[in-house]
């Protein structure tokens, strides 16, 4: 089986200060009811960058010991906080327990994969009745019994937090290499298993966050190490049995920002090293059974041009913008790796996404019109294209696990916004899809009692954007219904039209839900996506607003009836149109908020900045890329004016998004808004970017988020 992997100073005072005012003792926060919110208490801070001086008073927040986090002050303000949020809470726990055993209801329990081979064995997963994390099988392709090779169950027993990174078995079938983080750190151990024995090798590699692949003879495995700022930036070779610190460092990259990953190609016969930013890559290849050759670089690194690898039969093949922004595919030759010839010319019509190189043919992947499209394509005949056509005018659609290079038929997968998850195998000799699996859902559904439609807003600048709606049939399309709008926006992300057994809850008690397209994802080309980064950063923010005046002017709903949401870099969106337009929304769930974006992009230190420049900007050496952030940066923009009712989520050991980023902002909201709505900050301390791990885990705080929406809305249990 193939690897598998799972985006300044303190002020004087600080030791003395009380980290908020009138703050009781530990021990009384634990028994007395709290009157009122935690207010963070303000300590002078200021720089100066171009000519303007940014005074941060909430600046003590960042522990300057991290990534130790054990600041006394810190960690009070964020306790008192989570106590406030519990308080809130508290008269939702029926409606909350509700909406988490109506979405458990759905999610049948001894959920399993559809199996698949990969050369002798043939390989799956399943949940145990009840159980958070997943249990990895196989058994012989010849036949045989159903073997346990990784229960995660067992890796996570006794801990808060889980999340399985890599999973590489050996091309010999004999061992397992598989990594796994434990506190939400995203820094990963890696450790070896004897699979016909289950024992555990003695070789332990810490701090990794890579890929895991395996050289040809099973005997040494490559990797790259998480360096100090969370980025990596080197792979590695470790040979079983060999002490880790002697481990050879096969590349390193220099250039601050840039992250290497480490690939295989379909046909196994070469190791990818690939290295690169937001905006440009670099790839060099390696012979799989000699890891240590000479690497083979295709192109040396062109500011502002990507590109990736595939090989077959001696050919590669580059997928890249270097010609058109909707990338081109072109050819080469393993001797002369830089010289491309285009084979599939760019279109303005076709984004051409990804191409995977099977034996006897390859597949392109990519977007026609925003929808998803898959395409088999003949080595030898140009000219021949197989388009697999799929039922819907909406969906979401692309190659799934195919792990072997010789094969008749392709694992699909597919959904829409009213159809479950659905397995296909695609046989290419009568080209037909035959389905494996729907998603099973216990409790019941029918998608004959949903509607899904598929419009186009108009943007302030002319711009058409994209929206999918779903909504149980029979709901009042005359501005009466309560509408969620959700949205991504950034790094190129096409947020899907999928299908969501969590999202009923909100559908079945009359939402209509919402994704909007909006640009800075890709859903419409790679231009959509750079519309909206850099110096048009605010075309997303504009289109979120935009769409979402659109809908109330269509009548989907009403300005006032809309909630909203969005994680990340979609916490940014909503930190922006929260200060842009408050009055638009009824309920704001901001979930690990890129919120303070001038000061982080400003501080070089941190893992997420250089390599975020060429998405942001570098406020650092750009005055102009300065002045623009400054303008929208959600934390920056704070003012006195009345705000939605806010619930905002962070995770304590979260790398990406700082848990400060969350704090802060809540800090300053708390203090500026001249409303009496609800503002709620939860902290996961034991948790990272993605929240708490395990099934059941992630789906009761999906219940918590809907349960607030909910009742900020008017619509709780009693009121239904």
């Amino acid at each position: 089986m193939k690897q598998i992997l799972f985006p300044l100073l303190l002020a004087a005072n600080l030791a003395a200060a009380p980290a908020f005012a009138e703050s009781p003792t530990t021990e009384e926060t634990m028994t007395k009811k709290m009157e009122k919110p935690p207010v963070a208490e303000q300590r002078p801070h200021s720089y100066e960058r171009h000519g303007y001086t940014i005074s941060d008073p909430y600046h003590w927040l960042k522990d300057q010991s991290y990534p130790k986090i054990d600041d006394e002050d810190v960690l009070d303000y964020l306790k008192e906080e989570n106590k406030w949020f519990e308080q809130n809470m508290a008269g939702q726990k029926a409606l909350t327990s509700e909406l988490f055993k109506e979405m458990k209801a759905r999610i049948k329990e001894d959920e399993s994969s559809v199996p698949q081979k990969d050369g002798d064995w043939i390989y799956w997963t399943a949940f145990d009745q009840g159980a958070q994390y997943k249990k990895w099988y196989r058994k012989p392709a010849a036949g045989g019994d159903d073997i346990l090779i990784l229960d995660e169950n067992a890796l996570a027993e006794g801990k808060e937090y889980f999340r399985l990174g890599a999973f590489s078995v050996s091309p010999d079938g004999k061992l397992l290499a598989y990594s796994y983080d434990d506190n939400g750190s995203e820094r990963f151990d890696v450790h070896f298993r004897v699979l016909a024995t289950g024992e555990e090798l003695p070789d332990v590699i810490s701090g990794t966050l890579s890929s895991l692949v395996w050289s040809a003879d099973s005997k040494s495995l490559l990797y790259g190490l998480a360096n100090e700022n969370w980025r990596t930036d080197n792979a590695r070779l470790h040979v079983l049995g060999t002490d880790i610190k002697d481990d050879l460092e096969l590349y390193k990259e220099e250039q601050d920002g840039f992250t290497v990953g480490i690939g295989l190609t379909q046909s196994e016969n070469f190791i990818v090293i690939a290295t690169g930013d937001n905006e440009t890559s670099e790839v060099r290849l390696v012979p799989t059974d000699n890891p240590t050759a000479e690497q083979i670089l295709i192109s040396p690194r062109q500011k502002g041009r990507e590109y990736s690898v595939e090989e077959h039969d001696g050919t590669l093949y580059i997928l890249t913008n270097d010609d058109h922004v909707n990338f081109r595919l072109a050819t080469a030759s393993l001797d002369n790796p830089g010289e491309w010839t285009t084979l599939i010319a760019g279109s303005d019509e076709f984004y051409l996404t990804d191409m995977t190189a099977f034996k006897d043919f390859y597949v392109t992947e990519g977007r026609e019109n925003g929808l998803d499209q898959v395409e088999m394509r003949s080595y030898t005949d140009p000219t021949k294209v197989e388009r697999i056509a799929f039922p819907e005018a909406s969906y979401n659609a692309g190659l799934d696990d195919n792990p072997e290079y010789d094969v008749a038929k392709l694992r699909l997968s597919y959904e829409s916004m009213v159809t479950p998850d659905t397995v296909y195998d695609y046989t290419l000799a009568d080209k037909k899809l035959a389905t494996l699996k729907v998603q099973e859902i216990p409790s019941g559904y029918d998608a004959a009692q949903y509607t899904t439609e598929r419009l186009t807003i108009r943007a302030r600048d002319g711009a058409m954007v994209p929206v999918s709606l779903v909504y149980k049939n029979g709901t009042k399309l005359d501005g009466s219904a309560p509408l969620h709008l959700y949205a991504y926006g950034a790094y190129g992300y096409a947020v899907p039209p999928s299908f969501s057994t969590t999202r009923l809850s909100l559908v079945d008690r009359g939402f209509i839900y919402a994704i909007a397209h909006i640009r800075g994802g890709d859903d419409l080309g790679r231009d959509w996506y750079l519309q909206g980064k850099l110096m048009q950063r605010t075309n997303t923010f504009n289109d979120f607003v935009d769409v979402a005046r659109g809908l109330a002017d269509k009548g989907y709903t009403t300005k006032g009836r809309i909630s909203a949401s969005g994680g990340s870099a979609g916490g940014e969106l909503m930190g922006a149109v929260v200060n842009s337009d408050p009055a638009l929304w009824g309920a704001v769930v901001a979930h690990v908020p890129f919120v303070d974006v001038l000061n982080t992009m400003l501080d070089e230190s941190l893992p997420l900045t250089p390599g975020e420049w060429p998405e942001w900007g570098n406020p650092i050496t750009d005055k102009a890329a300065f002045e623009y952030i400054r303008s929208y940066s959600p934390y920056d923009q704070v003012s006195a004016q009345d705000y939605p009712p806010m619930l905002i989520t962070g995770g304590l050991n979260d790398p990406r998004v700082t848990y400060w980023e969350p704090a802060k902002w809540t800090a300053k909201l708390r203090t500026a808004k001249t409303d009496d709505n609800i503002l709620l900050l939860k902290t996961n301390m034991g948790a990272g970017h993605g929240g708490k791990s395990g099934r059941w885990n992630r789906i009761e705080e999906v219940a918590e988020e809907f349960a607030f929406i909910l009742w900020q809305m008017g619509m709780t249990e009693a009121e239904k």
